[in-house]
């Protein structure tokens, strides 16, 4: 390895300039692939939810604060049903948090190719670029614990206290994009605490970061009290989803959705987070990095509840490749070409970018599911109207569905079809209302498969299918193949039934 180099000139306080050009020119061109592709294929079953939740605005639900819901009303008020208008904060997410990214190599003593190599590496990161695609809490998460680890970084390095009150800001909107946001801020704490400066606590501005936090996210809070914390058991059921591989996939899983090809970099920055002396002030990340791993390994969290810490990792392994060089070996791995090799598998694997009709052949499927569950919306509504139809017209049925994603798409869909709202006992849609206790017959979606009629029997004497969902391409989506019913003969009134309907997952 190389030795150390100088100081740029012109720079300020130990710190190179901003290389701002061309990280404006990397987070805007990874919103414009982001906003380009945002309106192929169709809604995300997250963002219909999202779109019903926000009319039925609360402190909480079951699964989620009340930030985006509101965000999403918003959106719908002023541009009404854009997907593409629903879709561009994400995609401004993910171009500020490159620009954060970029900026957190810079607070680690990095210049213009550190600051590059750890910006391009979020603007092509395969987690990044997917959450970015759709509203998703994901993208927020992502781009607020990235600023969050920034601002640690900045005030070690500085001591600004305004950067502690930044922080407690910070925070107070994240615990109200997603329930987890302050246990990422625990994390750099407590690593704060074990490798100093130590008296962190004693910052008046940290306590008054540390009262503003609370403060938002005590309405969440009470919300949940109220309702006997079914975020607890939310964290229950996505616990048993096991999915990414459950704990042995978490950090392979980790790997893939950094990017194969780039994952050496935040590897690297670990690694040297705990052997280079320039980084030992900074060795908090390292500690908080590996705490939260603990963490959501005992709990079976998921690999990408770890994304914002990735940026601080990518930035201590690129500003220690600007100092020392690349490791024996790896050069060919902080080039241009790796850089777009992986661009384009992440766009390749990540984004709507074939056509519907061949979708189902391709790779992304299988590495990207989200991407199928924004086909098919449409002819699911139009199969559930043709079997609602076919009963005579003067038997009133309500319609009845298995999780949020196909309640939202009634609801969006539904109405030129002459539907009648849906109902649906999935997460907080079971708190938007239950069906009437005059509805005798329903028409319901789901279970997957016509042996559900036995489960279906425990609600209606009398269970028929009558139609089946298909997507039309082919695609093994949580919709295809589900049987569609005709129910009759409730065995109670909805007041009695609907707490048996109630699910989270």
């Amino acid at each position: 390895m190389s030795a150390p180099a100088p100081e740029a000139p012109g720079s300020r306080s130990g710190t190179a300039p901003p290389a701002w050009r061309p990280l404006l020119l990397l987070a805007g061109g990874a919103a414009l692939v982001l906003l380009a592709l945002g309106a192929r294929y169709g809604y995300h079953r997250d963002e219909l939810y999202f779109r019903v939740a926000g009319r039925h605005l609360d402190w909480g639900y079951p699964d989620q604060p009340p930030l985006v819901p509101l965000l999403a009303r918003a959106i719908t008020a002023v541009f009404g049903d854009s997907l593409v208008a629903l879709r561009v904060p994400s995609a401004l997410c993910v171009a500020a948090g490159v620009l954060v990214a970029g900026l957190t190599a810079r607070e680690l003593g990095g210049r213009r190719r550190a600051q590059l190599l750890t910006a391009g590496a979020y603007a092509v990161c395969p987690f990044a670029i997917a959450a970015g695609h759709t509203l998703s809490t994901a993208a927020f998460d992502m781009l607020l614990t990235t600023a969050l680890a920034w601002s640690a970084i900045r005030w070690v390095r500085t001591r600004d206290p305004r950067l502690l009150l930044a922080a407690g800001a910070v925070t107070a909107v994240a615990v109200n994009i997603k329930y987890l946001a302050p246990v990422a801020l625990a994390a750099l704490a407590a690593g704060l605490l074990i490798t100093g400066p130590r008296d962190l606590l004693r910052k008046p501005m940290f306590g008054a970061g540390a009262v503003l936090a609370v403060a938002a996210a005590v309405p969440g809070l009470v919300w949940q009290a109220r309702h006997g914390w079914p975020q607890l058991d939310m964290a229950g059921a996505i616990a048993g989803d096991a999915d990414f591989g459950g704990r042995p996939g978490f950090v392979p899983f980790q790997i893939v959705l950094t990017g194969v090809v780039l994952s050496w970099l935040w590897i690297y920055g670990l690694w040297r987070l705990y052997r280079s002396p320039d980084l030992a002030p900074y060795r908090f990340i390292g500690h908080a990095y590996l705490l939260l791993n603990a963490a959501f390994l005992a709990t079976a969290g998921k690999p990408y509840y770890l994304a914002g810490l990735w940026a601080a990792l990518w930035a201590a392994g690129a500003v220690e490749v600007e100092r020392r060089g690349v490791p024996k070996g790896w050069g060919w791995a902080a080039t241009v070409p790796a850089y777009a090799v992986t661009g384009v598998s992440t766009v390749l694997l990540t984004l709507p970018v074939y056509p519907v009709s061949t979708l189902a052949s391709t790779p992304q499927p299988a590495v990207n599911p989200d991407g199928a569950e924004t086909v098919g919306w449409p002819r699911f509504v139009a199969e559930v109207a043709r079997v609602h139809r076919s009963l005579p017209p003067d038997e009133r049925a309500v319609i009845i569905v298995s999780n949020y994603g196909e309640a939202g798409a009634i609801d969006l869909y539904g109405p030129r079809h002459g539907l009648p709202r849906a109902y649906s006992g999935h997460n907080g849609y079971w708190y938007f209302g239950r069906p009437p206790d005059g509805a005798g017959t329903a028409v319901v979606v789901g279970p997957e498969s016509t042996a559900g009629a036995a489960a279906l029997r425990r609600f209606w004497t009398d269970v028929r299918p009558a139609g089946r969902i298909d997507n039309g391409a082919g695609l093994d989506n949580e919709e295809q193949g589900k049987p569609v019913w005709i129910c009759r003969g409730p065995r109670g009134s909805w007041t009695e039934l609907w707490p048996e309907f109630r699910t989270l997952s």
